[in-house]
């Protein structure tokens, strides 16, 4: 038997209940992982209140399919099945298990061999589990959609949660400048962070603002894409990860109008799960991107964990320890 967190319900994080469960076995072609750390994402948020409502199109209409939540993980190797052969029992590994059905929040977790890579030698396993998730939503926003190596200027709007930490490393290995844009309270924690401007969302539109930038990266999303693009310069791009659904379906239909007509670039991110975890890996074992962490919870305090999220006022990433 595993302790994990279950959801049997949609509603709000207090409907989380902490339950023994079976511990799983693998398959072939199967990993055992005895879980360290998970992350809270905007993936746990949406699938316990089911909302937006293409979340019960991925979970279920009426009662979640999907009952153990949590897509990012660190942990160790506990038992390989058939037709394993890059991994081993006692290697520790992360990654992002949205693709693989999910079961983060628990002591063990049953995933394809492929859906995690080896976890950098010089982390912790809170540390990793900070990574896989906002660290893909970051590089293939940035480097491969953004091609930040070649910008001077980015604006990373919601810059104080997951992603805009380890974003802004990224573009400081690049010479770019880089402003955040997040709430009051999170301004001095984006400077200790070393972003070059900071912006209040509450006391300045920084679409109205009239400072152009390069390249956009936007976790909120609550804004037209008119907007945006009034606030890029020409050829400039803009790339959302997350946020309003309707806002973000208008960017995907109106998209290609706008680069068409005002010479902007307007892209919405379909996210592949660790889909360049190693490079990430090999950034983070020299030293060139770090995790940042706000608050580590045990596995009975996810609904805790969960409610802080949904408030906004992390900095940096929520984690759950497996003690």
């Amino acid at each position: 038997m595993m302790k994990a967190i279950l959801l049997t319900r949609y509603g709000s994080a207090a409907d989380l209940e902490l339950r023994d469960v079976e511990k799983p076995v693998p398959n072939d072609g199967q990993i055992l992982i005895k879980i360290h750390a998970s992350a809270v994402n905007d993936w746990d948020w949406g699938l316990v209140r089911g909302k937006p409502l293409y979340m019960r199109a991925i979970s279920g209409v009426l009662r979640p399919r999907i009952r153990i939540i949590g897509c990012d993980i660190a942990g160790r190797v506990e038992a390989v099945g058939d037709a394993v052969e890059h991994l081993k029992v006692g290697d520790d590994v992360y990654g992002d298990l949205s693709d693989s059905g999910f079961g983060g929040f628990a002591e063990f977790a049953c995933v394809p061999a492929g859906s995690v890579g080896r976890m950098p030698k010089n982390l912790t396993y809170e540390e990793a589990a900070a990574l896989p998730h906002a660290g893909m939503l970051a590089t293939q926003s940035l480097c491969e959609i953004g091609r930040v190596d070649h910008v001077e200027t980015l604006l990373i709007n919601g810059a104080g949660g997951g992603v805009g930490p380890i974003g802004l490393q990224l573009a400081k290995m690049h010479g770019v400048e880089v402003t955040g844009v997040d709430s009051t309270p999170k301004l001095d924690f984006l400077r200790s962070l070393g972003f070059d401007q900071v912006i209040d969302y509450t006391e300045e539109d920084f679409t109205r603002a009239g400072t152009s930038y390069d390249l956009i990266l936007d976790v909120k999303t609550n804004r037209s894409p008119f907007a945006y693009a009034r606030a890029l310069k020409p050829n400039g791009t803009y790339v959302t990860v997350g946020g309003s659904a309707p806002r973000l379906l208008q960017c995907v239909m109106l998209g290609r109008w706008i680069n068409r007509t005002r010479g902007r670039h307007i892209r919405v991110l379909s996210l592949k799960p660790n889909k360049g975890l190693d490079d990430l890996t090999a950034l983070v074992e020299t030293g060139k991107v770090m995790s940042s962490i706000d608050a580590v919870y045990p596995l009975a305090e996810v609904p805790m964990a969960l409610q802080r999220f949904g408030e906004a006022s992390q900095r940096g990433k929520i984690i759950i320890r497996m003690t």
